[in-house]
């Protein structure tokens, strides 16, 4: 059995060949091609905190993989990381442990933004180029590094929003350091009626982004109600939205934003249907578009034996 830690799980990460890993993985949950149970949730109210438990496993894949992922939202000010985590990766074949791959939540930080990056090429407008990141946080950052890196054809126009102005402030500061330029600003509603693009990366469990404030054609991702009591979207937004596109349908009408807006199960396709084609995805530059991501044990899969792979690991 390999242990491998955070540092050198980062020496072997390919994001290229993760994200397309991660985008066939969105392609066999859809497809009926993976087996994916319920997510396991532990809620600690008085912390701010919360843990999630994915596992799953790809069919035809010789690894399954279970994770256990916490966020804890205090933590900041306790000088420390909101995310955790490790993943174990066993055989399919024999229930063996190969490996634990104690990343510290690293995986599912990057495997989440490469998703919201690949949901955000296949559902928004070809011109849409302002791009609003709600958070500043370690998602924030990532899923501003990952649509960069793997939408660079639409040489971003980015604004960053945060409760903590200082925060959103010091973000832009990172990424600058990393080639990115980025502007905070403290206009929230100004700043949804002008956006392409709203990236939301919060655990909010209350709306932030309001239905009159989204122009018609906006494409939403949005990846922070993992959760149940989570919220980030206005539910009246939710419903007159003209495309409803799930990670999976069951898990975001269980707990993320589709949960919320009472909608008709018929009006959302999933993500995998529009990547193989079997769905269509936006149909004309003036609908708005919601990606809901709850995040798969997929996604972490493909993460993960992306690492495994490179480590030598099978």
């Amino acid at each position: 059995m390999r242990i491998l830690q955070r540092e050198e799980i980062v020496s072997l990460c390919d994001f290229d060949e993760m994200a397309s890993a991660i985008e066939r993985s969105y392609v066999a949950v859809s497809s009926g091609s993976a087996t994916i149970p319920p997510v396991g949730y532990i809620q600690f109210p008085e912390q701010n905190g919360d843990c999630h438990i994915k596992f799953g496993h790809l069919h035809g894949d010789d690894v399954f993989v279970i994770k256990i992922a916490t966020g804890f939202y205090n933590n900041p000010k306790l000088g420390l990381p909101t995310s955790n985590g490790m993943m174990v990766a066993l055989s399919a074949k024999t229930g063996e442990v190969l490996a634990v791959l104690q990343d510290e939540g690293y995986l599912t930080d990057v495997r989440t933004a490469i998703g919201a990056a690949i949901a955000t090429k296949a559902l928004a407008r070809p011109n849409a180029k302002k791009l609003l990141i709600i958070g500043a946080g370690i998602q924030a950052r990532e899923q501003a590094l990952a649509h960069n890196r793997f939408l660079p054809e639409r040489d971003f126009k980015t604004t960053i929003w945060a409760r903590n102005k200082d925060k959103a402030a010091e973000l832009a500061q990172q990424l600058a350091k990393r080639g990115i330029a980025a502007n905070p600003s403290d206009a929230l509603e100004e700043e949804c009626r002008a956006a392409d693009i709203i990236l939301t990366t919060t655990p909010s469990v209350e709306p932030i982004v309001q239905s009159d404030w989204i122009a018609p054609g906006t494409h939403i991702t949005a990846s922070g109600a993992d959760a149940p009591g989570k919220c980030e979207l206005d539910p009246a937004l939710v419903q007159r939205a003209q495309l409803l596109v799930a990670d999976k349908v069951d898990q975001c009408l269980d707990h993320g934003e589709f949960s919320n807006a009472a909608l008709d199960k018929t009006r959302i396709i999933e993500l995998g249907e529009v990547l193989a084609g079997s769905a269509g995805g936006r149909q004309n530059d003036e609908q708005v578009s919601i990606a809901d991501m709850t995040g798969l044990a997929s996604q972490d899969i493909a993460a993960a034996t992306t690492v495994l792979k490179a480590a030598g690991v099978s």
